[in-house]
């Protein structure tokens, strides 16, 4: 059975501990934090530290910042480095396995008026391979994972499909980078999401699921079993992060979605 995580914003609760009670209470084995640029992550250290001590599970992290790694404008793209390997460190201090990351988020889109991006292809591959580069090694050396996450053609110009990162991290050569996949995303760049996991098995290290619609799992027309089904046939055993919109009534909502999941093969 897959494991199954729940974004710490979407869960009930003032505090880590708070939501880990309702987390544990309706079928989550862990929480999915959040972290945002401007070092704020590493300044809650010291909530993290003691939530750790308390039992609550952190597995994994998921990058929310306004500009990433490969970003257009040069002190940007340094800025998200850096904030990229602090939180790399902090997920090394609390025992996570690693943090997820898009290549860049609502920056451009070929699919959008001007359509062509101020960087060649040939620029955009040089600047994913020297960020993952550095940050691969940032990983290794704390013992964590960076996870690449494609993103659908309209939030992401660079990184949209499996193969496409898994390219990248065959290029980059560097163990502690591995692919995160978002079920949402794959849904709409993916001709077939499971023959997708299938190819990319090597290099697949994370997973985050939300329905077709980015509602929770069960609101959409997602084929689940299917989905599922492929991660069990790569022996995929890391967690399902919940990394959703809510429709309904948002306690319930994510009350809903273990069971959901375990009933679609999870």
């Amino acid at each position: 059975m897959l494991k199954t995580a729940c974004q710490e914003q979407l869960l009930p609760g003032t505090t880590l501990q708070e939501k880990w009670e309702f987390a544990q209470g309706v079928g989550y084995d862990a929480i999915e934090l959040r972290s945002k640029g401007d070092f704020q992550f590493r300044d809650r250290l010291p909530e993290l530290t003691r939530a750790h001590a308390d039992g609550v599970v952190m597995p994994t992290v998921c990058v929310d910042m306004l500009h990433f790694f490969a970003a257009f404008d040069d002190s940007l793209r340094r800025d998200a480095l850096e904030q990229l390997k602090s939180q790399l460190s902090v997920a090394a201090e609390i025992g996570a396995l690693g943090v997820q990351t898009p290549a860049s988020y609502g920056m451009f889109s070929r699919r959008l008026p001007p359509f062509e991006p101020p960087r060649t292809e040939e620029q955009d591959r040089e600047v994913l391979i020297t960020g993952l580069t550095e940050l691969g090694e940032h990983a290794r050396r704390e013992g964590v994972s960076l996870y690449l996450e494609p993103l659908n053609r309209y939030e992401d110009h660079m990184v949209n499909r499996l193969e496409q990162a898994a390219e990248l991290i065959r290029t980059v050569g560097i163990d502690s980078v591995r692919i995160g996949i978002d079920s949402y995303h794959m849904n709409i760049e993916e001709g077939d999401p499971s023959a997708a996991i299938l190819a990319a098995a090597p290099y697949i290290g994370h997973a985050q699921v939300s329905d077709s619609n980015r509602f929770q799992p069960g609101a959409g027309h997602l084929d689940w079993p299917a989905w599922l089904g492929a991660l069990h046939s790569i022996n995929y055993d890391g967690y399902l992060a919940v990394e959703c919109r809510l429709t309904g009534d948002p306690t319930e909502a994510v009350r809903s979605i273990p069971a959901f999941l375990r009933r679609s093969g999870a």
